[in-house]
């Protein structure tokens, strides 16, 4: 039996194919970034998993892409924790950008990452090619999850964010520095952290009282979302789709809920840089397991 895993920072969604690649099951952890996550935590949070648990010793296969796996160090980490846990299988670990071409396209084409980080490449139809290593949250994630939960908690704090918006910010989450400073600096995943907020700016109702309509894509949406999500897109295109020679010559495709919620914002950044975009995959779970129903029978 192969067991594939699409490893975000916030949640791991699991799948065990049978060997005609069938669906045996599918589950759930929580995420297994093995740079913000301590080894013994990787350890806990898997062997919490009472449908994992029970077949530990019964796969053969274990194809983990990850975010966080983009070197060796995290990799191998990840990958001893996995070999422990399940005894009898073949691990690979590899980082999540594989997953994310596997689920999107098969044909030449940059694909990125905008979920609880944000990474790209350029695939040209057999090989994966970065032009720039990913750094992290801390460093780079531009339009990613923690990039506008963490833009959300500057502007709250610095008073840009508008009156009404605050307010209701205040309601929706515990802004005490000090909790904040605990999540970020002393607990295990601070960019999920980060991350849990960028929530907010896709599940507020556009019209509240004072405030302005704006559409976008027919779509009304509040002005400072807007630029808050238009900034952070522009960023994304500057660094991490332009860096690539042939970025006006192929499709762009993105997987990850940012890039999901924000389709027609990356609509119109494409048109003003003369951009194509390509497929938009919230999940890239369900393109792997596609993969995997073509690969597994092929491989007897």
């Amino acid at each position: 039996m192969t067991l594939i895993t699409d490893g975000g920072s916030t949640k791991c969604d699991w799948v065990l194919l049978d060997n005609a690649g069938h669906v045996v099951f599918k589950t759930a952890t929580s995420g297994l970034n093995p740079t913000v996550v301590p080894k013994e935590e990787l350890l806990l949070r898997i062997a919490s998993n009472e449908t994992l648990k029970n077949v530990f010793n019964s796969v053969e296969i274990l194809d983990f892409y990850g975010a966080g796996c983009g070197t060796a160090t995290p990799r191998s980490i990840l990958k001893k924790v996995l070999e422990e846990l399940f005894p009898n299988a073949k691990v690979n670990v590899s980082e999540d950008m594989s997953a994310a071409v596997f689920a999107a396209t098969t044909k030449p084409g940059i694909v990125c990452i905008l979920g609880t980080g944000s990474n790209s490449c350029y695939f040209d139809g057999t090989q994966i090619h970065s032009s720039i290593p990913s750094l992290g949250f801390i460093l780079m994630d531009e339009a990613s999850g923690n990039y506008f939960g963490k833009r959300l908690i500057r502007d709250y704090y610095y008073k840009r964010m508008p009156k009404e918006i605050a307010s209701e910010f205040e309601k929706r989450f515990n802004l005490e520095a000090d909790e904040i400073k605990m999540n970020l600096y002393k607990k295990p995943n601070p960019n999920a952290y980060l991350a849990s907020f960028a929530q907010f700016i896709f599940t507020q109702p556009a019209r509240q009282p004072n405030f302005e309509k704006f559409e976008s894509g027919g779509k009304e949406i509040n002005p400072y979302f807007y630029a808050l999500i238009k900034e952070g897109i522009s960023n994304f295109i500057e660094c991490r789709i332009l860096c690539y020679e042939k970025a006006h010559e192929v499709p762009v495709h993105f997987i990850g809920s940012i890039a999901h919620f924000s389709e027609e914002i990356i609509k119109e950044c494409f048109a003003a840089h003369n951009l194509k975009l390509g497929n938009i995959v919230q999940r890239p779970i369900d393109g792997l397991i596609d993969y995997y129903k073509e690969k597994i029978p092929n491989n007897k």
